[in-house]
């Protein structure tokens, strides 16, 4: 399953998206693609302090191989301490450490983010990771800078620390969600470092994830918000197709909503009404269909709702 990771081919990763990327949504999107998934960002001293939603966190799917762990944490110690408990866990195959996050709750703990403003300490809590991980592989996930871009030395603070790859998210801190990707700058990361380099930052396409590649020379592409509503592109990117069918999309949405309720039970079908908002955009009859989702909350009702409209309907014109 390594082989595949960073072979001759590209490899295709679903980012790390709290609350989006749960284990459903994982679950369907490799099934349709995806090379890789990453957990939800989970707090090094919530492990530490074996915080039962935290460990609720790590269940993983049975198709999830290989399977990545993100952890964040600024503490040293902590960090080790979390490692050592992750390594008891069946099923991880890589520990990722979040030094991206641009979220103030998490910034303010000296997390995410924050650690691009001291890289030594950034690099010795990769090594500390490496050295501690009883897992296949280790990696870091990145932004350009903290206020201004310090990409290069980010790429071979983290290649020096003993990384076996990384994720770039082509803004800096500053920038939020918001600025324009640099991809230039991802680009010149990906030269100046041996260890391979994901691409992340708004590729919400399929035409857009095959131009980053050549452009940056990239060995893959992480999407998040992009697979929001399109968890597809990864069918797409597997198949090398720029369209894909309504039918397609039809089989995966139901096997969202499947997955949830799995997961879930019941409670499923309401925290699948966000998903219906994005899933739909773009359908003809799009607002009646969400204001039928969110007046039902019965598991067989809701799913005869999608399933009647996604089979019946067309996209607006």
């Amino acid at each position: 399953m390594y082989s595949k990771l960073f072979g001759d081919t590209p490899i295709f990763v679903l980012a790390p998206l709290a609350g989006y990327t749960d284990l459903p949504f994982r679950s369907v999107v490799k099934k349709f693609g995806a090379d890789l998934t990453v957990s939800e960002m989970i707090s090094s001293n919530a492990l530490v302090h074996a915080s039962s939603k935290t460990f609720s966190m790590l269940k993983k799917s049975p198709l999830e191989e290989p399977y990545s762990v993100q952890i964040a944490g600024s503490d040293e110690e902590v960090v080790q301490k979390a490692v050592e408990i992750l390594n008891k866990q069946d099923g991880i195959d890589i520990i990722d450490l979040n030094c991206g996050c641009p979220v103030p709750k998490v910034v303010s703990h000296g997390s995410g983010s924050s650690l691009l403003k001291d890289l030594p300490k950034m690099g010795r809590i990769i090594s500390t990771i490496k050295k501690t991980s009883n897992k296949k592989l280790t990696s870091a996930k990145v932004r350009l800078g903290f206020e201004e871009k310090n990409h290069i030395a980010i790429a071979k603070t983290v290649e020096d620390s003993g990384a076996d790859f990384i994720a770039v998210h082509g803004r800096t801190r500053a920038g939020k969600f918001k600025a324009e990707v640099d991809f230039e700058a991802i680009k010149e990361m990906k030269e100046a470092v041996s260890i391979p380099v994901i691409a992340n930052g708004d590729i919400t396409s399929y035409e857009k994830a095959k131009w980053v590649l050549e452009y940056t020379g990239c060995d893959g592409v992480m999407i998040g918000r992009g697979a929001v509503g399109a968890p597809w592109i990864f069918y797409q990117l597997q198949e090398g197709e720029s369209a894909v069918s309504l039918s397609v999309k039809h089989k995966i949405i139901l096997e969202h909503f499947d997955a949830m309720i799995t997961f879930y039970g019941a409670y499923g079908a309401i925290l699948f009404r966000k998903h219906v908002h994005t899933y739909s955009k773009g359908y003809k009859g799009a607002s009646k269909l969400r204001q039928k989702i969110n007046e039902t909350s019965d598991v067989e009702e809701f799913r005869e709702i999608l399933d009647d409209f996604f089979k019946n309907s067309e996209m607006a014109v």
